[in-house]
């Protein structure tokens, strides 16, 4: 079967989910998938598929996550490479499978990362991402009793895993989520946005 299309990927999200927290965490994900495919001239649909049903399991099954997430996968016919990157994206912490490809090194290293750009830009007074600098951003890394779920670790370790300066990886999260900053209800027009990755292990 060839890769779903994103309205189809979007519609097995929303199946699956009726949170709408983690239904933008999934939309923050794909953005920054998309954008960081882009970048490095890769399949843009592909990895923005991937960023929207990375958590497809998480509200039903969140202690079988993201094992029930790569059977529903499997069952629907997605292709090997979607399921092998769903389980990967949780390497180290509740799944043995490494993220080989780079489509599954960057979801690997920007999915915590968009919960915490979430949970920094809801404390700005603007709640508007255009607002938020890397500095900032790099300043809330540091105390880490705020978005204390982020997991700093995995994020580390995912810059590490693409060869990025954790600034540069910070630079792309904000300029992919800035894409989908309305949708997201971070362009300071009151929207709340979503942060699974501020209190989750996956």
């Amino acid at each position: 079967m060839p890769m779903p299309t994103r309205e189809e990927a979007l519609a097995l999200l929303r199946e699956w989910n009726a949170n709408e927290s983690l239904i933008k965490h999934a939309l923050a994900v794909e953005a920054t998938m998309r954008a960081m495919a882009r970048a490095r001239g890769q399949d843009v649909e592909f990895w923005g598929a991937i960023g929207l049903v990375h958590d497809l399991d998480y509200e039903r099954f969140p202690e079988r996550h993201p094992h029930e997430g790569a059977r529903i996968l499997r069952d629907r016919g997605w292709p090997d490479e979607a399921v092998h990157a769903v389980l990967a994206h949780a390497w180290g912490l509740v799944s043995d499978v490494e993220p080989l490809h780079p489509m599954e090194k960057v979801l690997y290293a920007i999915d915590e990362l968009t919960g915490l750009v979430t949970a920094a830009v809801l404390v700005r007074p603007s709640k508007n991402l255009a607002d938020l600098s890397v500095s900032s951003l790099k300043k809330k890394w540091k105390d880490k009793g705020f978005a204390a779920g982020a997991n700093r670790d995995v994020i580390s370790k995912g810059a590490e895993m693409l060869g990025l300066a954790l600034d540069d990886l910070m630079a792309e999260v904000i300029a992919g989520m800035s894409e989908a900053a309305a949708t997201l209800g971070l362009d300071g027009s009151g929207g709340a946005g979503g942060g699974h990755g501020v209190g989750s292990d996956a």
